[in-house]
């Protein structure tokens, strides 16, 4: 029954996003048709066929290993403190917990620098042009947007650099389009530290990661055209774009580069998550106070601290994604928490919330990791936004006017593949590592 409601849950979440959009009559129904069918078609190799299933396996197991070897460098440094709970070291140290800043952030310089060296060597162009292709032939869409949403299957923010020869032309929903499929996916340097999160209660956490952010790309780009549609022709329109990239002189450029950049991303993680955490607390608490006396003057029992209230925002969103009763004022409290406090905190508590066993449903585990696989939460309006405008100048007002709306799509586009994965979600698949 549960993936009837999810499958159902597709079609309701792309009505929210119409019954939204700037301009209902002019929609290109054949983006909408093949982003969802394409999102289906691979959630069911995946899912479903037992070839897709082993294939899954085998991307699980290789970034948990590439992950093992990041922590190399991590233990070598920072020693005892970088041992995740239940290791020991080989002078027979036991870990200390675990601990955000020594075991987890670390492994984003560590896959950045990755990023950096499978960009010299010509790889992860060549996957990037795979999938703008795929989107710009089937979908009808411009170059520069295929190209842009593909990159950010595995790159941040600076995947608009790809298509920088092009921003300054492009239409508004292009940019809401480069907006959407920056804050519905996730970059591959960061995913580390989600698997890192999860990975103890979550053993094939590494593999849904990948296959949610291959989802993501479709889905951002038909929540963007339900919300924003073309009524312009575009520049690139059905042209086959090749990604704008400054290739370093050397390999050893390329890593010190790239673990540079993941230095600076480590940064912003960090300080983003100081700022909010403290400032939501503070929120909380002045909210909670006011609220609490609310509730004892006229008999309430309302949650009113931010993140439960935006759970009761959300929680009718978790029921139409297939998540189980019992569990979906729980996942709805995370997604509201991942709309301000980025998808770091969320993780850290759906993980707590798995070891506590206040989440019971494996299926409610899976729809959340799906439903919080995405930058779409408040501090990335202003991230992508922001560097998109540093690209094109010239179109700041216009970056601004959307970037909101493209945040809307985005979580519509984090929704939506929630409800794709509880589409053919089984019990028994060897995708929970049974």
């Amino acid at each position: 029954m549960y993936n009837l409601i999810s499958f159902l849950g597709i079609f309701i979440l792309m009505a929210v996003a119409w019954s939204l959009s700037t301009n209902r009559k002019v929609v290109n129904w054949r983006v909408v048709g093949w982003g969802v069918g394409l999102q289906l078609l691979f959630a069911l190799f995946i899912f479903v066929i037992p070839a897709g299933s082993k294939t899954f396996m085998v991307i699980n197991d290789a970034v948990v290993k590439v992950l093992d070897s990041a922590t190399a460098g991590t233990k070598f440094v920072f020693g005892r403190l970088a041992l995740a709970p239940g290791e020991r070291n080989e002078m027979g140290e036991e870990s200390l917990g675990f601990n955000l800043a020594f075991q987890a952030l670390p492994t984003v310089i560590f896959f950045a620098s990755l990023m950096g060296v499978l960009y010299y060597v010509g790889i992860m162009p060549w996957l990037i042009r795979i999938f703008s292709k795929t989107f710009t032939k089937l979908m009808r869409i411009s170059g520069a947007e295929s190209l842009s949403t593909a990159a950010n299957i595995f790159v941040g923010v600076e995947s608009a650099t790809v298509i920088r020869p092009f921003l300054e032309k492009m239409t508004k929903s292009e940019l809401c389009t480069i907006l959407t499929g920056g804050m519905a996916t996730i970059a591959s340097s960061v995913m580390a530290l989600y698997v890192f999160i999860l990975q103890r209660e979550f053993p094939t956490i590494a593999g849904h990661l990948v296959s949610a952010s291959i989802l993501g790309a479709p889905a951002a780009i038909v929540m963007s055209k339900l919300l924003v549609p073309e009524a312009e022709k575009p520049k690139t329109l059905g042209v086959d774009v090749h990604p704008h990239y400054d290739r370093e002189s050397t390999l050893m450029e390329a890593v010190i580069n790239g673990a540079d950049a993941g230095f600076k991303l480590v940064i912003g993680i960090v300080t983003l998550l100081l700022a909010l955490i403290g400032l939501v607390a503070l929120l909380d608490l002045l909210m909670t106070g006011a609220g609490g006396w609310l509730n004892q003057a006229v008999g309430w029992s309302v949650d009113w601290s931010l993140k439960g209230l935006l759970g009761y925002l959300f929680y009718p969103f978790t029921l139409v994604i297939g998540v189980p009763p019992a569990d979906a004022a729980a996942v709805a409290r995370l997604i509201g928490e991942r709309a301000i406090v980025t998808e770091v905190k969320a993780y850290q508590d759906l993980a707590a919330a798995l070891a506590a066993h206040s989440i019971t449903d494996p299926r409610s585990a899976v729809i959340a990791t799906y439903a919080l696989c995405g930058f779409a939460h408040v501090p990335s309006v202003a991230i992508f936004v922001g560097g998109t405008a540093a690209l094109a100048p010239s179109r700041t007002k216009d970056l601004a006017k959307i970037g909101f709306r493209a945040f809307a799509a985005a979580t519509l586009a984090c929704l939506m593949i929630a409800a794709v994965a509880g589409t053919f979600y089984t019990g028994g698949s060897i995708l929970l590592g049974k």
